[in-house]
Parts: C-alpha cells; sequence; structure tokens
C-alpha cells in the first residue's frame, strides 16, 4: 500500500531521517515534522537586466492550503524511497507538464512550522531544489496551478515587500536560499 498510495507524507526527525509514514490531511491536522521539497526553475534574464527570472506558479484555488497564493515553481512531499531528484521531476511533470531535463541541485534545507488556512500546520523539513532550465511553453494542470510566470528576482524582492500576504508562507525562506545561491 505505500509504495502506490501517495496520499501520505514521510514523517521525519529534526535530521530529517524518515521514521513512518502518514496520512497526508491527517500530518496537516495534527502538525507533524515531515519531509517536503521546493523546486525552484530559474533562467537567465531574458529582459537585458542581469541575474536570473523566476519560474512562479499561483496555486489553485482548490488546493488543500494556500489555494490562490504565489510559491516558487512547484512544492510537495517525496514519496517512501524515492529520491528528491525523481520527486521533483515526477511533482513537476505532475502539476505543470514540464520534463525535468537539466540537473537537480539539492541547495540546502530548512525546518519550519506554520499555521495555515484551513486549521492546518506546515511543519516541514523542507529542501530546496534548483533547476536551471530554460522552459518556453508548457501546460499547467488546472487542478493544481492557477496560473504561472516569469519573475526577475529584482521584481520578487520588491513583490515581496509590497504585498507578501500574496505568497504562500513558506516562499521567501526558498527565495531567500535561492536568491543567495544565485547571487
Amino acid at each position: 500500500m505505500l509504495g502506490t498510495n501517495k496520499q501520505y507524507v514521510v514523517l521525519c526527525d529534526e535530521e530529517g531521517q524518515a521514521i513512518a509514514t502518514k496520512d497526508k490531511l491527517q500530518a496537516h491536522i495534527d502538525g507533524d515534522l515531515h519531509l517536503a521539497f521546493s523546486v525552484q526553475i530559474c533562467r537567465p534574464a531574458q529582459d537585458g537586466r542581469t541575474g536570473y527570472e523566476w519560474l512562479l506558479q499561483q496555486r489553485a484555488m482548490n488546493k488543500y492550503h494556500s489555494g490562490g497564493l504565489w510559491a516558487n515553481t512547484c512544492c510537495s512531499h517525496p514519496l517512501l524511497d524515492e529520491t528528491l531528484p525523481q520527486a521533483c521531476q515526477r511533482r513537476v511533470q505532475e502539476e505543470l507538464n514540464i520534463t525535468v531535463t537539466a540537473q537537480v541541485q539539492t541547495l540546502t534545507h530548512f525546518i519550519y512550522h506554520a499555521a495555515l488556512d484551513n486549521q492546518l500546520i506546515e511543519h516541514e523539513y523542507d529542501y530546496i531544489l534548483l533547476v536551471e532550465q530554460d522552459i518556453q511553453q508548457f501546460c499547467p494542470n488546472s487542478d493544481e496551478v492557477m496560473a504561472t510566470q516569469w519573475c526577475h528576482s529584482d521584481d520578487i524582492q520588491a513583490w515581496l515587500k509590497t504585498k507578501p500576504e500574496q505568497f504562500a508562507v513558506w516562499f521567501e525562506q526558498v527565495f531567500t536560499r535561492v536568491n543567495t545561491y544565485l547571487d
């Protein structure tokens, strides 16, 4: 059952070591620490500026939490015995219909705990994955993604300062860490 059921998360300790699995929604109700990953696809700026553009997604309104908020390219949870590159490739394909062909770089991780809408709790050991790939055309899954846009890192920084409420709770931490790496 665990190998095929994708509606669970992998619970972990403070060092990121797997300790059990649990129903995904129940883990978010209980606030259990679990493995997660945040993918950011970037490309060199296309508008004559230096730096990078980031592929952002606006989460579909019907997502189980944070619907309508902007976030990095893709966020999800690895399956039991799935590598981070495999998890990245799987979820980017499922959410955005993008085939990841570039190297998946694991930059770092962080742990965060946050109350969300719908009385849910995010408590994640979140790996930050970077993919440097220029994607011209793709067709997002409307059950997962409401909108996408390429956005220059300078514009994201300004947006976060003026309207932080438009972003998912984890995004600023992902942005800061990826932006530091790319500088």
